[in-house]
């Protein structure tokens, strides 16, 4: 049988400025995520969609999702395989296409991991663990849309 994991958040919207939702106009979309023992996620909608520009919005938390799930399940494999990863950074990017009708979904993701390993004789295998990883990874697995990667590893003291 398989394993299922549960997984509870509050969204709490606080943009009411009085006037709820008469309009479009009339009020923000701030809101707050949170997680009982977890900080608070000050967030809004894309500055496109009247959203504030410096609060996440969903599409970077589902960009962000990605990043983190494709890291956590590549750490895991690296660390069984003998590749010791010292550093790594990812400056994910998504593409999302809006429809006609106001909605949209996402095209693609691209993750461009870098990482850092203690030996030249690592570089190969910490690469093709990426490929690996995005079959592991819960949320990439969940999309319909391609979750592309374009990592570089580089070696300690030798980058």
């Amino acid at each position: 049988m398989a394993k299922e994991h549960h997984y509870a958040l509050t969204i709490k919207w606080n943009g009411n400025l009085g006037e709820g939702t008469n309009s479009y106009r009339s009020y923000e979309r701030s809101h707050v995520i949170s997680a009982e023992n977890k900080p608070e996620i000050i967030a809004s909608s894309d500055p496109a969609f009247r959203g504030d520009k410096t609060k996440y919005n969903p599409e970077e938390l589902l960009v962000a999702s990605l990043s983190s799930c494709h890291m956590l399940s590549y750490l895991h494999l690296c660390a069984e395989a003998g590749v010791t990863v010292i550093e790594y950074t990812d400056k994910a990017t998504g593409t999302m296409v809006q429809t006609p009708d106001g909605g949209g979904h996402f095209s693609e993701v691209t993750l461009y991991p870098v990482v850092i390993v203690t030996e030249p004789a690592m570089v190969n295998k910490a690469n093709g663990l990426h490929h690996q990883a995005n079959k592991l990874c819960f949320i990439a697995n969940s999309c319909n849309f391609p979750v592309h990667h374009q990592p570089t590893c580089l070696v300690e003291n030798n980058e």
